[in-house]
C-alpha cells in the first residue's frame, strides 16, 4: 500500500486549503450586506460559488481580482440587494489579498517542504497570489507557483492539471504518479485530479463550504495540512 513519503511533490490548491477564502470572503462581502441579516454564511457562500464558477468558464483568460469585481454586482442581483458601486466592486476584487491563511499553514509548509517540492496551482492572478505569499503566508518560497492567469483557464479545467504536470516534470523530473494534489475542493482539485491520474490528499476544512461535492474523492484525507505534515 503506498505511503505519503513514496510520494515527491506536492501541488497545492492555496485558497480554501492553504488560506481561509471562505472566511476571507464573507468578511469582503459585509459591506454589500450592510443592515442585510437574514442571509446564513452558507447561503451567502454557496451562491458566490456558483457564480464564481460560472464566470470562470464564461472567461477563463479573466485575471481573478476582475472576476471577483465582475461577480459582486451579479450576486447582489441574486439576493435581491441594492447594486453596488463599482468602487465597492472593484475593493472586494482587490481583497485576496488580505484573506488569512489558516493558523496551522505556514508551520505545515515548513515541515512538508524537508519531504517534498511544494508547488502551486491556483485559481488566482499573479498579483492577487504575489499579495498572499507576502502576506499571510508569510513569505513562504514554494518551488514553482502556477496560477490561472499563468494558463489561460481555471480550475476545473483539464488544461490548468495538464500545464502543471507538463511543468513538474519538465522542471524537476516529476512523472504524474509522483504528484500528490493536495487540496480542501472536491470541484477545483480533487475529481479533475483523479481524471488526470493523480492522487489527493483531501485536506478536509472544518466546516468548508465551497467546492464540497457529495460522493468526495481521496487517497488520504486530513482535517488540516498541520494533521497531514504530522503523519508523515
Amino acid at each position: 500500500m503506498a505511503q505519503l513519503s513514496d510520494y515527491r511533490l506536492l501541488c497545492f490548491d492555496v485558497y480554501g486549503t492553504l488560506i481561509d477564502w471562505e472566511s476571507g470572503i464573507f468578511a469582503a462581502l459585509q459591506p454589500l450586506l450592510a443592515n442585510h441579516s437574514q442571509f446564513t454564511r452558507e447561503q451567502l457562500l454557496t451562491e458566490y460559488h456558483e457564480l464564481e464558477a460560472k464566470q470562470q468558464k464564461l472567461t477563463p483568460d479573466m485575471p481573478y481580482s476582475q472576476l471577483l469585481a465582475t461577480v459582486h454586482p451579479l450576486l447582489a442581483e441574486r439576493l435581491g440587494l441594492l447594486p453596488p458601486s463599482k468602487e465597492a466592486s472593484t475593493t472586494f476584487g482587490e481583497s485576496v489579498g488580505t484573506w488569512p491563511a489558516f493558523p496551522d499553514t505556514v508551520e505545515a509548509l515548513q515541515k512538508l517542504s524537508k519531504h517534498y517540492k511544494l508547488v502551486v496551482l491556483s485559481n488566482v492572478d499573479r498579483a492577487s497570489f504575489a499579495k498572499s505569499n507576502a502576506g499571510s503566508l508569510q513569505g513562504f518560497s514554494f518551488d514553482k507557483i502556477i496560477t490561472a492567469q499563468d494558463i489561460g483557464s481555471y480550475k476545473p479545467d483539464a488544461r490548468n492539471f495538464e500545464y502543471m504536470k507538463t511543468a513538474v516534470q519538465a522542471e524537476f523530473g516529476v512523472t504524474p504518479d509522483q504528484i500528490l494534489q493536495t487540496a480542501q475542493s472536491q470541484f477545483h482539485d480533487h475529481q479533475p485530479a483523479r481524471k488526470a491520474g493523480i492522487k489527493s490528499v483531501w485536506i478536509e476544512r472544518p466546516g468548508a463550504t465551497m467546492g464540497n461535492r457529495d460522493e468526495p474523492i481521496f487517497d488520504w484525507r486530513f482535517a488540516t495540512l498541520g494533521e497531514m505534515a504530522d503523519n508523515l
